[in-house]
């Protein structure tokens, strides 16, 4: 059974981090490109970073670059996003994805992503 399940997310204040895990089954990350994507109450999913499968080259979105850090376990099927300098407008449902795809991830479009996870909530509050 194909599946992606997000962990790590949880209640944190202002300044801290967090390090969010994506682990794979059923298929092999390390074939597919991976974005983190995220969505706040009221407010349109966007994607946050991705790691293409081509090449590993990641991109972040500009709310988070130099905050965010995308990484991948092949060995263990995992991808990580570890978060620091945390804001309150960070405050979303955390989602991880994978699409089967050899272009950079900064070129795939949101709808094109193949699985996606349940999602984690994170919340950066005092």
């Amino acid at each position: 059974q194909v599946q992606l399940v997000e962990s790590g997310g949880g209640l944190v204040q202002p300044g801290g981090s967090l390090r969010l895990s994506c682990a794979a089954s059923g298929f092999t990350l390390g074939d597919y490109a991976i974005g983190w994507f995220r969505q706040a109450p009221g407010k349109e999913r966007e994607g946050v970073s991705c790691v293409s499968r081509s090449d590993g080259r990641t991109y972040w979105s500009d709310s988070v670059k130099g905050r965010f850090t995308i990484s991948r376990d092949n060995a263990k099927n995992t991808v990580y996003l570890q978060m620091n300098s945390l804001k309150p407008e960070d405050t979303a449902v955390y989602y991880c994805a994978a699409v089967r795809s050899g272009l950079s991830c900064i070129t795939i479009p949101t709808m094109a992503y193949d699985y996606w996870g349940q999602g984690t909530q994170v919340t950066v509050s005092s």
